[in-house]
């Protein structure tokens, strides 16, 4: 099986450019100024883009290996389906709207894309993070957990119940 490689400068050129163009196209929609964020190229996995707000800070993150793959596709749906979670945001609050609801489905009709929500694409030759696997038990069975919610159980952040027996999970081997 062949390595996808991520794209090169241009192509990160390209869509950069065409990001600034959604953004723009918001700007004369919407008789709003719409600032610039960051965009970078640093996300794996199934995602080709996400839209983010980390401390204020506004920014999108492109796969540069799905783009790789699929770059007219990409150019064409996840690039406007990412500038308008970021205009529905400056317009209405994240907090106050759902990610895929009624005003991102509406700022994708003003951009002329159709509000698809998922791609299926084929990630064969595209490198995928692998989350560790931790085994956990309660009364009945056992449960394998991901490394992310383990580290959230060691830390107290989060709680873990089965659903026949109600009982809370428990490591089977004391970390």
């Amino acid at each position: 099986m062949k390595t996808i490689q991520p794209i090169n400068a241009s192509q990160e050129e390209l869509v950069i450019n065409r990001s600034h163009y959604y953004i723009d196209l918001a700007k004369q929609i919407f008789n709003q100024n719409f600032p610039f964020i960051p965009i970078s190229f640093k996300l794996t996995g199934r995602a080709a883009g996400m839209y983010h707000v980390k401390n204020q800070q506004r920014f999108i993150r492109y796969n540069p290996y799905l783009f790789a793959k699929f770059f007219e596709d990409n150019l064409a749906t996840t690039v406007p389906h990412e500038i308008a979670h970021y205009v529905a945001d400056q317009l209405y609050g994240i907090k106050n709207i759902r990610p895929h609801g009624k005003e991102w489905k509406s700022i994708m009709q003003r951009f002329g894309v159709e509000a698809n929500i998922h791609c299926q694409y084929d990630l064969q030759g595209i490198p995928q993070r692998k989350l560790k696997r931790f085994t956990y038990h309660c009364q009945c069975q056992e449960y394998e957990v991901t490394s992310r919610r383990h580290n959230m159980i060691l830390r107290g952040q989060r709680l873990y119940y089965c659903p026949a027996c109600k009982t809370r999970l428990q490591p089977l081997n004391r970390i």
